[in-house]
């Protein structure tokens, strides 16, 4: 059995740099470490308004890191256009508010249906594996393969909150199963993302048919406190089948 992949989100190692205006940390310096420590790709989030990763950083991360650069984008004119340009191994298409703190939920694939079928069809051509960010519904499962994308990113944040609260998490275990079951029955590959801690991780670990895991605030943030090697290996662990 194929080990389960880790890609690390490292745009709030860019949040920490803007808070002040300077050159450090370097979002590019913790994209190699974290390769270096056994990351499997490295994403990052081109927002509209540029909160914490930029164009310099995607061109530098880009250019230097020898794992898969996984670009998170909204579906926009302006997006697309860049995706296209700097040509990513991953793009993943997100929902995006400018008010947001961050993701909020999934992307609805009824908007604009048809100029997300379309620009799928651009990126794709353009040799980049297209993942969609949605909810874990059959429903958004179902539009997802008609949109003929590569990779569905279960939105797993609702999941996440109920277990860092205390809460019963199973009705909403059951929907990312049953979504995962769907996914892979019809040939989409299945991703998890948001909001991931260790519990979380570990327990979405054990559901057979996800093939990888985005996670970073989290990562981040206890990077600080044991460094990023060892809060990567810690993931590693939880992951390894």
């Amino acid at each position: 059995m194929k080990k389960i992949r880790l890609g690390v989100n490292i745009d709030h190692v860019a949040t920490v740099r803007n808070a002040r205006g300077e050159i450090y940390p370097s979002p590019l310096r913790a994209a190699l470490l974290a390769r270096k420590h056994g990351a499997d790709s490295v994403t990052i989030h081109l927002r509209e308004d540029r909160r914490h990763i930029n164009e310099t950083d995607l061109k530098q991360i880009k250019s230097k890191l020898k794992i898969p650069l996984n670009l998170e984008i909204a579906a926009t004119e302006e997006m697309i256009k860049i995706a296209l340009k700097s040509k990513p191994p991953f793009i993943c298409i997100v929902p995006e508010k400018r008010q947001e703190i961050t993701t909020e939920g999934g992307l609805n694939l009824k908007f604009k249906y048809a100029y997300l079928k379309k620009i799928i069809s651009k990126l794709k051509k353009n040799n980049s594996r297209v993942s969609l960010f949605v909810e874990p519904t059959l429903k958004d499962i179902k539009i997802a393969k008609k949109l003929n994308a590569d990779c569905v990113e279960l939105h797993t944040g609702k999941f996440c909150r109920l277990i860092n609260e205390n809460k019963n998490y199973k009705k909403e275990l059951s929907k990312i199963k049953k979504a995962t079951m769907m996914g892979n029955s019809f040939g989409l590959e299945i991703h998890a993302g948001h909001g991931l801690t260790f519990k979380s991780a570990k327990i979405l670990s054990k559901i057979s048919g996800i093939k990888e895991f985005n996670i970073g605030h989290f990562l981040i943030g206890e990077s600080i406190f044991v460094g990023l090697g060892e809060t990567i290996k810690i993931f590693r662990k939880i992951l390894k089948k």
